[in-house]
């Protein structure tokens, strides 16, 4: 009997200690805005990327559907070939650093895009040039808070407010929905300086690829024109492959 109560003095002992002694641990291991981000770019970004994939642009009578192959190196250089339709087929983009040229096979021309064209719309979809050339990390570009949690898709997630840090950024400010245990954004919109909306992203069917999560659809929705938005399906990816330095020349666009 004597024993029994030791025992449970002690047992009794440990369970006040243990909430005095858990809590700087689970408070330690709490996750900063910055500390989000930084597990987000470590899916979404590469050294190098190969994507084969879809994009179906949704008008407001019909919808087409453009495939096309395309190679990047971290955020500098980049190669697009478009496969189909027919009248599309053989475009060509090369984006080196900030400069973007597009090689149009029915013209056999090559043009730069710059300055307010980059804001033009990619094959009247959804999303501008701007869009496409912009590849960094999001920690690179933004300050963020968390503000709140919640639900979406069934799944749970932190909703992070993003504030641009650097000048040159499509969109002032960001408020992206972070899946809580896969740390990828499952929607995000995007905004001007003024506050006004301007995109919204809905990203799904995530999948495990090459031991980081990624999202195989992707809906983007221009908020300041009609249509149903687009959709950019990833149809095969592979990360960190070497990539022939060739293919990010000038040469390659004919």
């Amino acid at each position: 009997m004597k024993y029994m109560n030791i025992r449970i003095v002690i047992y009794g002992f440990i369970m006040c200690l243990l909430p005095v002694c858990t809590q700087p641990v689970f408070a330690q291991q709490a996750l900063t805005a910055e500390d989000v981000l930084e597990r987000v770019d470590r899916n979404l970004s590469s050294g190098t990327r190969i994507v084969e994939s879809s994009m179906t642009i949704h008008g407001r009578r019909t919808s087409r559907t453009i495939t096309s192959k395309g190679w990047s190196q971290g955020d500098k250089r980049s190669f697009t070939e478009y496969l189909s339709p027919a009248s599309e087929a053989g475009t060509k983009m090369l984006k080196l650093e900030d400069q973007l040229w597009i090689y149009t096979p029915a013209a056999d021309r090559t043009i730069q895009i710059s300055g307010h064209m980059l804001r033009q719309s990619v094959m009247g979809s959804d999303l501008s040039y701007e869009d496409m050339m912009d590849d960094r990390k999001l920690s690179e570009i933004y300050t963020a808070r968390i503000t709140g949690k919640d639900t979406l898709g069934g799944r749970n997630v932190l909703v992070i407010e993003m504030t641009a840090k650097v000048n040159d950024v499509a969109y002032y400010r960001q408020k992206a929905w972070i899946d809580e245990e896969r740390f990828v954004p499952l929607r995000q919109e995007m905004y001007a300086r003024s506050g006004q909306l301007l995109k919204r992203t809905d990203l799904t069917d995530v999948e495990r690829i090459q031991n980081r999560w990624f999202p195989r659809t992707m809906v983007y929705k221009d908020m300041l024109k009609e249509g149903k938005g687009t959709e950019f399906r990833v149809i095969s990816i592979i990360f960190n492959q070497e990539i022939p330095g060739h293919i990010f020349s000038k040469a390659s666009l004919r």
